[in-house]
């Protein structure tokens, strides 16, 4: 089994394309070791100490590396703990996990129902522009809510904490969203 990696624009993150499925569906991003616990594949990771985050895509994984560690020295670790994994064939989530939920430290806002064409529109446009660039880059964009033209989103994976996150939320998914949907005024990450 080959697995190729890929770097991300953020430099703390790379890429780990393993050749097949991660995730069936949905997208699945932990931020601590014990949020990790929840998977062995993610909990393994976290387990060399050096990672600060797993995200699990649908083809690839994605490792976020403390800072100041060289990825020359947490690279092979991480093959390493992908290649026996999918060799092994064994389950991405431990027994009663949820393989996909959103972050529950974070409200995501109750849209207006008088805002429903408007927030299908911004859904439609993130899904089918905004997610698959972003998953391209080892990340996951989440819609949060629509509160008087202000659309909050959450990046996840090689996203979040990327160096060029606010300009990519800024210049490019604010301008789309106000270029197809009017009413949004604004684009903040939560």
């Amino acid at each position: 089994m080959l697995i190729e990696t890929e770097s991300t624009p953020n430099p703390q993150t790379l890429k780990f394309l393993p050749g097949r499925t991660v995730m069936e569906s949905g997208t699945r991003d932990f931020a601590t070791p014990e949020e990790a616990e929840a998977s062995s594949l993610a909990d393994a990771i976290f387990g060399l100490g050096d990672v600060t985050g797993v995200f699990f895509g649908r083809d690839f994984v994605s490792v976020t590396a403390a800072p100041g560690v060289a990825w020359s020295d947490l690279k092979p670790d991480i093959l390493a703990i992908l290649l026996d994994h999918f060799s092994a064939g064994m389950p991405l989530f431990r027994p009663a996990t949820a393989g996909f939920s959103v972050p529950s430290d974070e409200p995501v806002l109750s849209d207006d129902p008088a805002d429903a064409d408007i927030v299908a529109q911004i859904r439609e446009l993130i899904d089918t522009r905004v997610r698959p660039a972003v998953a391209n880059d080892g990340g996951d964009i989440v819609y949060r809510g629509f509160d008087k033209g202000k659309v909050f989103l959450q990046l996840q994976g090689a996203c979040a904490g990327c160096p060029s996150s606010s300009a990519t939320l800024k210049n490019g998914i604010e301008q789309l969203l106000k270029y197809y949907v009017p009413e949004v005024t604004e684009v903040r990450a939560v």
